[in-house]
């Protein structure tokens, strides 16, 4: 029987999540990203109703990150009201 090696949890970069990487953006960069993602995704769905899309998944997922996307920018813009007021 061969013997596996375990992965060095070290060796291996840490991943950043979508959401870290959102963060980072200030609020007109959150904007462009939220239309980028909807023309993909608008992109996606004339390729599906064609027949032409062949991983439907990707569906779900760009619709997803359109909601993480606008999470995020929602909440960045009612912290900026809040730090004018102060």
């Amino acid at each position: 029987m061969a013997t596996r090696k375990k992965k060095d949890a070290a060796a291996q970069p840490a991943k950043v999540s979508k959401a870290a990487t959102l963060r980072t953006k200030d609020v007109a960069g959150l904007q462009a990203e939220v239309k980028d993602l909807q023309k993909a995704h608008f992109g996606l769905r004339m390729q599906k109703a064609t027949q032409q899309l062949s991983n439907t998944s990707t569906l779900r997922v760009t619709r997803r990150d359109i909601a993480r996307a606008k999470t995020i920018l929602a909440q960045k813009q009612q912290e900026t009201p809040a730090a004018n007021k102060e």
